[in-house]
């Protein structure tokens, strides 16, 4: 077999062998034992075809590119005629237009030319809006010497009409003339709309020299010699131009046009004018402004400039001559409701309720300051006269608290505000308004520091100066206090009214704090933005809490100087010539008592001011309980029986002060868990200090551990004082406080023995239950 020849195994045709393949492929036949059929091949006949097809193939595309080209050529010559008929049609209809805005153009030059000369303003307003849009389609052929000529004739055009309708203007009002004509013309009227297609200097001329005739007669009947240009007499300025302003839109307020908004402008030149007026007429006579005559002429120019607002836009005020003023930030503040502008007497008028809901607030109004800041220069007399006027209201409020004398006590409305206070702030409310309204700059501050100095003096004269005085000392004891020993015994003490009295000013200062805190608020909104950092009145404020404390500290001095008798009675008492526990001492019934005829009182007379009085609670009890342990280590010597009638007592006033805020009261609350916890922790010290001396002696290790154990806070100092209620002597002291402090355990690094203070206290119910179990225990002993 050669190269040539394929072979078939299985049904598969497989390519013919070749002489480095045939070994192989024969071996492997000879080892399966296939039968070979030998076949010719088909391949060189299809690539022959193939080629033949492949060349026909080139030759017809050939031929259909060539046909392509030819149609192209054929498209080309056909189309290139059509191009140039359309470049000419395009370049035909150009001309066309072109000629025709020519003729148009120069016809309507001609023509405008003419009307110019005969004063045909209405037929020149349309034609030269027209002949003006034409002339931009030349703009690209002002090379043409024709065209040049044409435009130049059209700017010679305007600036003829322009000189020639400001001398109609000119001849019609004339600036030196003894009347104007009676009426409008036609003629000025076609003028106007003429003059606003032309260069925008002739409208403002136009408007300038008419507004400025429109005047003349106000300079003249209000020069400053004359008798009405003076403040008293200012509302007749205003008179004459709402006269004016009614005047001009019968006879001119058609003349022009309604977008020139001629009656505004005429109302705006007159506030500038009358604003350099009065500038100059107050300056010459200074020393003749009083503060009611600058606050009328400033109310009538504020209501003035509120008239102006209702009838005009502000819309020729955006050339930046006066600026809008810009709103406040929204405020929840309800120190003020919004006040009306104009009627600031109603001011004068107005109640200490200053917590209303806020009205809502006016929109702007563009035209405030227009007139009226030419006020602010001489505004200090505004503030003068308010520093004599508080002045005055405060010596007021000294005299009449004299004559009047303290309060009437009056439980049921629980401590009512002294009404000089609603007064002095009604006329804060007053002055800031009215200040606000002159200005919101430096005047501001100015009334601020005004506010600042005349609360001080109210917090010192009228609070702090009222404030009874103690004579007892530091501690609230007198010498003779000290010397009664009779339980219950009267002491010197406030009255009921005095009582009544400190419990007014309390809630006084405290309506002043929250009120000065929102005045400082209102401060900020009225003044300008980049004055409200010099606007503070946290001193003030200060100062209020001074006298809060201040009160609440009298209270507090007077029950605990009350208690004071008692607790020396304690003190002296013979503890150890006790023979039987019996119910709570005198002494104790003296303190209930005392407790009994206060705290009511207080309590009725803050029960608007219910914060304040649970710190007169905390503050006596804090007071209070470390006196009575002071007093108990004066017990000395005590017997076992003592201990046990101390004990109970000590139970007793605990029972009271818990119950200390709600106590002969019908209505009863739980006591704030701060007042509470103090009275557990101060008063279960006591109660464990009794327990020690109790506790029997010996063995010493016991009675030390057991010391250890019931005070958390043990030392070797109230040890000592133990030792000597105890009635122990020296020499047999010196050896328990050795082994005290060798059973002491050692203070954590970095803590100081009093850290053990921190432990959590039982509950009253707890302590209660231990004192029931330590009373059976003493029974079945005794």
């Amino acid at each position: 077999m050669d190269g040539n020849l394929a072979f078939c195994l299985h049904g598969r045709t497989w390519p013919p062998f070749s002489s480095s393949l045939f070994h192989p492929r024969k071996q492997y036949l000879e080892e399966h034992r296939f039968s070979v059929v030998v076949v010719p091949s088909p391949f060189p006949c299809a690539l022959e075809e193939a080629q033949k097809a492949i060349q026909q193939l080139f030759g017809k595309i050939k031929d259909i590119k060539d046909k392509a080209e030819k149609s192209e050529q054929m498209v080309k010559e056909i189309t290139r005629d059509i191009k140039q008929l359309d470049h000419a049609k395009r370049h035909l209809t150009t001309s066309i237009t072109t000629l025709n805005h020519l003729h148009m153009l120069a016809g309507g030059v001609d023509s405008l030319e003419a009307m110019t000369r005969r004063r045909q303003y209405g037929e020149v307003a349309n034609l030269l809006q027209g002949v003006m849009n034409v002339l931009e389609h030349f703009h690209k052929y002002m090379g043409i010497p024709q065209i040049r000529q044409l435009s130049e004739r059209v700017k010679a055009a305007q600036t003829e009409l322009g000189q020639q309708i400001l001398a109609d203007f000119e001849e019609a009002f004339p600036s030196q003339g003894t009347k104007r004509p009676g009426g409008p013309s036609n003629v000025l009227r076609d003028a106007c709309l003429v003059a606003n297609i032309l260069d925008p200097r002739i409208k403002q001329e136009i408007i300038k020299k008419f507004i400025k005739q429109h005047l003349s007669e106000y300079l003249v009947l209000f020069q400053e010699n004359q008798d009405v240009a003076w403040l008293d007499k200012i509302d007749r300025r205003y008179a004459w131009i709402k006269r004016q302003l009614v005047d001009y839109e019968e006879k001119y307020g058609r003349m022009f046009p309604r977008e020139w908004c001629m009656a505004e402008r005429i109302a705006v030149e007159f506030c500038h004018v009358t604003r350099a007026e009065l500038a100059k007429i107050m300056r010459t006579r200074a020393k003749e402004i009083e503060v009611k005559l600058l606050l009328f002429a400033i109310q009538r120019t504020t209501n003035f400039e509120g008239f102006l607002a209702k009838r005009f836009s502000g819309c020729t005020l955006t050339d930046g001559t006066l600026k809008k003023l810009e709103s406040p930030p929204p405020s929840t503040n309800p120190f003020l409701e919004d006040e009306p502008t104009p009627e600031m007497e109603e001011l004068a008028t107005e109640k200490g309720d200053l917590d209303q809901p806020k009205k809502p607030k006016a929109p702007d109004n563009p035209f405030h300051g227009i007139v009226s800041k030419c006020f602010e220069p001489h505004l200090y007399v505004y503030i003068e006269s308010q520093d004599k006027n508080l002045g005055e209201l405060i010596d007021r409020f000294v005299a009449d608290f004299k004559a009047q004398g303290p309060p009437k006590p009056n439980t049921d409305e629980g401590g009512a505000v002294l009404p000089s206070c609603a007064d002095l702030f009604v006329y804060y409310k007053k002055c800031m308004v009215q200040c606000s309204q002159l200005s919101t700059g430096e005047p501001m501050i100015a009334l601020t520091t005004i506010f600042q100095k005349y609360l001080r003096e109210y917090a010192w004269k009228i609070l702090s100066g009222n404030l009874p005085k103690t004579t007892t000392s530091s501690g609230g004891l007198t010498i003779s206090s000290l010397l009664k020993e009779k339980e219950g015994s009267e002491v010197a003490k406030f009255t009921l009214e005095e009582l009544c009295l400190i419990c007014n000013i309390l809630s006084t200062a405290e309506y002043c704090l929250a009120t000065t805190q929102q005045l400082e608020e209102k401060l900020k909104e009225k003044v300008d933005v980049s004055l409200i950092e010099r606007i503070n009145l946290t001193g003030e404020m200060d100062t209020f809490s001074t006298v809060i404390s201040s009160s609440i500290q009298l209270l507090v001095q007077d029950l605990d100087a009350a208690c004071d008798p008692a607790l020396t009675a304690m003190s002296k008492m013979q503890w150890q010539n006790v023979e039987h526990v019996g119910d709570q001492s005198p002494y104790v019934t003296s303190v209930i008592l005392h407790i009994k005829q206060n705290v009511p009182i207080i309590r009725d007379n803050l029960a608007s001011t219910r914060k304040y009085f649970t710190q007169f609670c905390v503050k006596f009890a804090n007071s209070f309980i470390p006196k009575f342990i002071t007093h108990l280590f004066k017990c000395k010597p005590i017997s076992m029986v003592g201990a046990e009638q101390l004990l109970l007592d000590t139970h007793s006033l605990k029972m009271v002060l818990l119950d200390l805020p709600s106590i002969s009261s019908q209505v009863v609350r739980k006591a704030p868990a701060s007042y509470t916890k103090i009275v557990v922790k101060g008063m279960t010290r006591a109660e464990m200090i009794l327990k020690v001396v109790m506790a029997p002696h010996e063995p010493l290790v016991v009675f030390v551990d057991n010391y250890i154990k019931l005070l958390t806070d043990c030392n070797t100092e109230t040890f000592q004082k133990i030792l000597d209620m105890k009635g122990l002597k020296r020499s047999e002291q010196s050896s328990m406080l050795e082994l005290l402090r060798q059973r002491l355990p050692a203070p954590p690094s970095g803590a100081e023995s009093s850290g053990s203070l921190s432990l959590t206290a039982p509950t009253p119910e707890q302590e209660s239950s231990r004192i029931r179990k330590l009373e059976k225990l003493i029974k079945k002993r005794l």
